[in-house]
């Protein structure tokens, strides 16, 4: 990235400003990184625990498998799932609050007497799936996060920071070469008037 300046004083206050902004920043973005960076692994290892009680749980009803069978598919349904945003160093990622359950009238009486139980394990089972699939999700957004502030560290270390540098550097020089052929040619033009000052007193 080329940074355009100047070779006046305007130019180098101008760059002295942006390159305090990025030196200011940079802490603070380092920090931001490392934040995120933790919590996108903290969500990625929850989603992943949430994965495993998932498995966990339907190895646990196993026994059930035959029973399946009996149980009619549109006795419950997920009608709504309730997701609020919340913060997570800075940035907004979705979290599961409430999942509202659709209820098919069934006869108790006619009906298997292990139907209420077969809904609590449905409703636990879609529950913890829905909870593991929350967590990945806020997991990739902050992991997304990371990258792009990742990207700016790297942008102001590597290349703005010593790009606002090198261009005062050479401003600076440029007035510094500047000011000494201005006393240079000061002081020759005052040598001369001198020499012929001493030329016309003789």
């Amino acid at each position: 990235m080329a940074i355009k300046f100047q070779y006046n004083k305007t130019s180098l206050t101008n760059l002295g400003k942006q390159l305090k902004i990025r030196q200011n920043a940079l802490p603070t973005l380092k920090n931001k990184e490392s934040a995120l960076r933790f919590s996108a692994l903290a969500a990625r290892k929850e989603s992943e625990r949430l994965e495993e009680e998932l498995r966990a749980k339907m190895a646990e009803y196993d026994y059930l498998a035959a029973l399946w069978n009996e149980f009619e598919p549109g006795l419950i349904s997920i009608t709504d799932v309730d997701l609020a945003t919340v913060k997570i160093a800075g940035v907004k990622c979705p979290e599961l609050r409430e999942v509202h359950y659709k209820l098919a009238e069934f006869n108790a009486f006619a009906a298997p007497a292990w139907y209420a139980d077969g809904v609590r394990i449905l409703k636990e089972l879609t529950h913890l799936g829905l909870q593991s699939e929350v967590s990945m999700r806020t997991s990739r957004i902050l992991d997304f996060q990371r990258k792009k502030t990742t990207q700016k560290v790297n942008l102001y270390e590597k290349v703005q920071i010593p790009g606002y540098q090198e261009a005062m550097r050479k401003i600076k020089r440029y007035m510094e070469d500047e000011e000494n052929l201005s006393k240079a040619s000061s002081k020759i033009v005052k040598s001369r008037h001198e020499l012929e000052e001493a030329e016309e007193a003789v």
